[in-house]
């Protein structure tokens, strides 16, 4: 009977101990080398995305939008409207980013992927969440933003985002 209750304990133990269990979510040390491919298309898809990225996300250059993103751009983030100018008063005047110098590649997003087929370009993301039962703790874990590329402007934007909530990507 000794036996069994030992072992029972310490299979308790160890899946208790596996349920907390995770590896750390990082982001590429080349992150450009990822919004590269050998089709053309694909290749010229992914970098619309990575200057979207870089030039709007991380350099908050919402002056570039018109370059990267269709007038009628459909956002599925319920925190911004549909539509180019929308997403640049949200960026602007609702979260009131204020422009950097333009990097010469991304420097604070950390890029984990980039998967491109046909006119859909997904990125992932390490992103940093609060521990809620213990506030001083933080962990990592993945978030997702996919665009629909046409005639080299993002036409569709789709990601995980909840009401009110701004993600820690950086």
């Amino acid at each position: 009977m000794k036996k069994v209750s030992l072992i029972v304990a310490v299979c308790v133990l160890a899946v208790s101990n596996f349920s907390f269990a995770q590896e750390v979510v990082r982001g590429s040390n080349n992150p450009e080398s990822l919004f590269t491919s050998p089709d053309p298309k694909l290749h010229a898809n992914k970098q619309v995305v990575y200057h979207i990225i870089r030039d709007l996300l991380e350099a908050n250059h919402w002056d570039l939008a018109e370059k990267y993103l269709s007038k009628e751009y459909l956002q599925y983030n319920p925190n911004a409207a549909s539509g180019r100018d929308s997403v640049v008063n949200y960026f602007t005047k609702v979260r009131k980013v204020k422009p950097s110098a333009i990097p010469e590649k991304i420097e604070q997003y950390k890029v984990v992927s980039v998967v491109a087929e046909g006119d859909l370009v997904t990125v992932a993301f390490a992103r940093t969440v609060k521990d809620e039962k213990n506030p001083k703790n933080d962990y990592t874990t993945t978030w997702f933003d996919m665009w629909r590329i046409k005639d080299g402007k993002a036409v569709e934007h789709w990601d995980s985002a909840l009401k009110g909530e701004a993600p820690n990507l950086k």
